[in-house]
């Protein structure tokens, strides 16, 4: 998952700075597995397409350019399109097939479970694709989290000092801060937008209403593959 520089440059003294003024640029978030999940699958179907369109026999091309013309959308809305954008006055939602804008000031809550999801006033929820759910990665966090805890507890009762090895040392020390509980990647940015939602719901500019546009420009090629690919499969 990966997040630019949030930091923008500070207001210009011509300009009102304060609760009001967006303090942060869009931060994304994506999965970096569908990345490279999605490139990797446009590489084949591009490699087996192009071979067969190239050295295919009768209506072999076709079955071919019908079949890219299917796939190709598919796996780029569902694995290198999702993405979420984040400023300080709006939450874009970037799915496979939609793109859903809500000001902070409609988004009622934002929920975890076994997916990622906003939920606005209505009610109405809205999945975040970009951030897929890895219980996975939960059950990692919270295995670290907890020989944390474990460690933190010996370190109290003096027990660090003395064996020193374990933990090599960090977080045995008596005194020492304890070491900050390590989240999966996707509660982490959930984390970072409920703090954000929590501080810029109320403010004037981030404000409006929930608008929802049709990714047609996806969903049109796919729908003519799919086509195209019925009416070869007719006549033949």
């Amino acid at each position: 998952m990966t997040s630019p520089d949030p930091q923008s440059p500070g207001p210009e003294p011509t300009k009102p700075s304060g609760p009001a003024t967006p303090q942060y640029q869009d931060r994304i978030y994506r999965s970096p597995a569908g990345l490279v999940g999605g490139v990797l699958l446009l590489a084949i179907i591009g490699w087996l397409g192009i071979d067969a369109v190239v050295a295919g026999e009768g209506r072999t091309p076709w079955f071919a350019l019908a079949t890219m013309l299917l796939l190709v959308p598919l796996v780029f809305a569902y694995s290198l399109r999702p993405a979420v954008y984040v400023n300080d006055d709006r939450l874009r939602v970037r799915n496979p097939f939609r793109v859903i804008v809500l000001p902070w000031g409609k988004v009622a809550s934002l929920r975890s479970g076994f997916s990622n999801e906003v939920i606005d006033e209505n009610g109405t929820k809205y999945q975040l694709w970009a951030l897929p759910v890895s219980l996975r990665a939960r059950g990692k966090a919270a295995r670290h989290e907890a020989r944390a805890a474990a460690a933190a507890a010996r370190a109290e009762k003096g027990e660090g000092a003395g064996r020193g090895g374990r933990g090599g040392g960090r977080g045995l020390i008596p005194g020492a801060p304890p070491e900050a509980p390590k989240k999966a990647e996707g509660d982490r940015a959930m984390a970072e937008m409920r703090e954000l939602h929590e501080q810029r719901q109320g403010v004037d500019t981030a404000q409006g209403e929930v608008t929802v546009r049709w990714a047609y420009e996806i969903a049109g090629p796919a729908v003519a593959g799919a086509v195209l690919l019925a009416v070869l499969l007719a006549v033949g």
